[in-house]
């Protein structure tokens, strides 16, 4: 797909990846200074190759999804503006944001995702946002009902994306896993994954990263199938040959 994309997006894509990489290997190494900053940068860029490799009109997907990666952004940077509880609620507000533009942006598919064609399939989201719900509840005291509300539109969000493509939906559950990682880290105690902070960025950009492709990817399914208009359609007409052209104009008869 990316030999297709015009040579901007291109650009900004592979930006995208080297500033993951960046930020990966900084946290891997406890460069957090530098792994703070590469993560400022990292849904501007994405939200600059999603830009780039569709057009105008780019209609409610495209751009919800822009939406929600400006929100994702406010979810990234924000926290850095305060501490404590304060600086969590920033992050879960502005990701809550995010996810609430995806579900936006999803929605007009709904009826292609599992919540309508196999709805038995809702099972194991369900019983993700149970656990994580349960297992978080005896620690997280006062912010339990904004986690509560997140996990309920992040799994929203992960069931429509399944309706935008096998690839979405792939992402969706990336997503639920990279934010259920953070969930565990902060409320449950016991919870101790080596490379933690590794674990929740490979996830959240690889997330979104998908999520990116997905949707230019059904852009550029649609304008493919958009029908070609009449007046572009109509064959030219033939041109004439200019000895004809010349006979005609005198008057002499064509043979």
């Amino acid at each position: 797909m990316l030999r297709s994309l015009p040579v901007a997006a291109r650009v900004w894509s592979v930006l995208y990846v080297v500033d993951a990489v960046l930020l990966l290997v900084c946290r891997a190494a406890g460069a957090d200074a530098v792994a703070e900053v590469a993560q400022w940068c990292a849904m501007p860029l994405l939200a600059a190759a999603v830009a780039t490799a569709t057009r105008w009109p780019r209609g409610r997907l495209v751009t919800w999804t822009l939406v929600a990666l400006g929100c994702s952004w406010l979810g990234d940077t924000l926290p850095a503006t305060s501490g404590g509880d304060t600086a969590f609620l920033l992050m879960v507000g502005g990701f809550l944001l995010a996810q609430v533009a995806y579900v936006v942006a999803f929605a007009p598919d709904a009826r292609r995702s599992v919540a309508y064609r196999h709805p038995v399939r809702l099972l194991p989201y369900a019983v993700v946002l149970v656990v994580l719900v349960g297992l978080c509840a005896p620690h997280a005291g006062a912010l339990l009902v904004p986690v509560a509300v997140y996990g309920g539109v992040l799994v929203a969000m992960a069931v429509l994306a399944t309706g935008v493509s096998p690839l979405a939906g792939a992402a969706g559950a990336v997503f639920v896993v990279s934010d259920g990682l953070i969930a565990l880290e902060a409320f449950v105690p016991a919870w101790h994954l080596p490379g933690q902070d590794v674990w929740v960025m490979l996830t959240y950009l690889v997330a979104q990263g998908m999520l990116a492709v997905a949707v230019v990817e059904r852009n550029h399914a649609a304008r493919r199938a958009r029908p070609v208009p009449a007046a572009e359609a109509r064959p030219p007409a033939p041109k004439r040959d200019n000895v004809v052209a010349l006979v005609g104009w005198t008057g002499a008869p064509v043979r």
